[in-house]
């Protein structure tokens, strides 16, 4: 094989290389520089824009808050705003509203505060009465109640005014004598009975026969505990109308509870049957229950008396025994 004998310039008498050995020398050595290049070890610089360890955060929108900024006033607003208040919070405290606690039932609220419960859901528009959160403030008097919780009502006759009719058979004198005096009456005029002390015309009947086993007590008992046997009756103590019949209401047991007018109605617990319903017009006397023992120690009738929801003490309207 002929080769040209190359001599390196700067290395007189070297050994001639062959020309082809010398260009496949300097091909691998290209090829090397360009693995060095596209190793991972030997990157192309580039232009670190962020800090050390951190991520650069994107550029804000004009007229945009820094994130930062924004997610601290987020983060104000919800610690600063306002708790949401119970339904009727506006009213707490005014005449004629009640605030409910806890343990409250709107059939004890209707009770506290001298009205039928289906009257007060009607009157807040409750679409589930049995659903009321504390501090829940409710109306408790009808909408045409004044601000003190007084109702309108129309004057009515009561029994205590006399009705006389007209004496048209007496002939009237057509010219009385001189010095003559118009004889005086002589028909004696009824006296109207001795009003009992806030018994607002109910005539009242004691709703029970029994001794009386534990008298009034404004915070613990709230009435008088009567007693019996079991099956005895018990009645309606004045005319009125049932607002309540059932056992929703603890520690009453089988519960009746009768409205008489606006500022009177009575409660007859622990029973053992209940004889009417809610709605049903009642009389005085009318038997409406049978005594019992329900949610209670012994048989007994637990009776209230209440004013316009305030428990009164029901010996000072019961006629004496």
């Amino acid at each position: 094989m002929n080769v040209n004998p190359q001599i390196c310039p700067h290395h007189h008498g070297a050994r001639a290389v062959p020309a082809t050995l010398a260009w496949r020398a300097a091909l691998a050595v290209a090829v090397l520089g360009l693995a060095a290049c596209a190793s991972p070890t030997h990157r192309a610089p580039v232009e670190d824009r962020t800090s050390v360890g951190q991520p650069r955060s994107p550029l804000p929108a004009p007229g945009a808050a820094p994130a930062s900024a924004a997610g601290a006033s987020t983060s104000t607003a919800a610690e600063t705003a306002p708790p949401r208040l119970p339904a009727g919070a506006e009213n707490a405290g005014k005449p004629g509203y009640y605030t409910v606690k806890p343990g409250d039932t709107l059939i004890r609220v209707g009770l506290e505060n001298g009205q039928n419960w289906r009257d007060i859901a009607r009157w807040n528009g409750l679409t589930q009465p049995n659903v009321i959160e504390v501090g829940q403030v409710l109306r408790v008097v009808p909408p045409q109640a004044d601000a003190n919780g007084v109702v309108a009502r129309p004057v009515a006759p009561s029994g205590r005014v006399e009705s006389r009719p007209l004496d048209s058979a007496a002939p009237r004198p057509e010219t009385p004598s001189a010095g003559a005096s118009t004889p005086a009456a002589s028909a004696p005029t009824a006296t109207p009975p001795v009003a009992r002390d806030g018994d607002d015309d109910l005539n009242w009947l004691w709703p029970a026969a029994g001794p009386v086993l534990t008298g009034f007590d404004e915070v613990k008992s709230k009435g008088l505990a009567i007693g019996g046997k079991a099956g005895d009756p018990v009645l309606a103590a004045a005319d009125g109308r049932v607002v309540y019949a059932g056992a929703g209401l603890r520690g009453y047991g089988n519960l009746v509870i009768v409205k008489h007018n606006a500022t009177y109605l009575t409660a007859y617990a622990h029973n053992q049957t209940l004889l009417v319903k809610e709605d049903q017009a009642v009389r005085r006397g009318q038997k409406i229950a049978e005594m019992g023992s329900s949610d209670a120690e012994r048989v007994q009738l637990h009776f209230e008396i209440r004013r316009q929801g305030k428990p009164v003490d029901p010996a000072r309207l019961l006629p004496s025994r």
